[in-house]
């Protein structure tokens, strides 16, 4: 997967900070439907410099798809496939549809918390590595 990013700073000869604007559904064409309040909010990371990038630079990064869609599938489809097991699981036990939803949202939540838990350890570990491949 490659993405636009500014060279925020260099970390030392092999790495350099950089500033990844966040993607989002949204088009962020504003004129268009009169703006929803969301900034162009920037994700920072560590990414390794092999063309010797400057700060201040724009350049094209690299990351790994498959590592990212996995992410992706553990973050958003964890949590869901636990709301529909839960459910599930409690419609075979009981006829109780408060039960059942409150089973299903107490799966859910469970999910969410794995996710954080997920996030917290991905960052701790260096999260997604990046290289910078060229100037833009």
């Amino acid at each position: 997967m490659t993405q636009i990013a500014t060279v925020e700073r260099i970390i030392d000869t092999d790495h350099a900070e950089i500033s990844v604007p966040r993607k989002s559904a949204c088009g962020h064409d504003c004129e268009e439907c009169a703006g929803c309040g969301v900034s162009g909010a920037a994700v920072h990371a560590k990414a390794a410099n092999p063309i010797g990038a400057l700060p201040g630079q724009k350049v094209v990064v690299e990351s790994s798809t498959q590592k990212m869609l996995g992410i992706v599938a553990f973050v958003y489809l964890i949590p869901v496939a636990l709301f529909l097991a839960g459910y599930l699981l409690a419609a075979l036990v009981t006829v109780s549809v408060a039960v059942q939803y409150t089973i299903a949202i107490a799966a859910f939540l469970a999910g969410i918390g794995f996710a954080v838990l997920y996030d917290r350890r991905l960052k701790a570990r260096g999260g997604i590595s990046f290289t910078i491949v060229k100037l833009f």
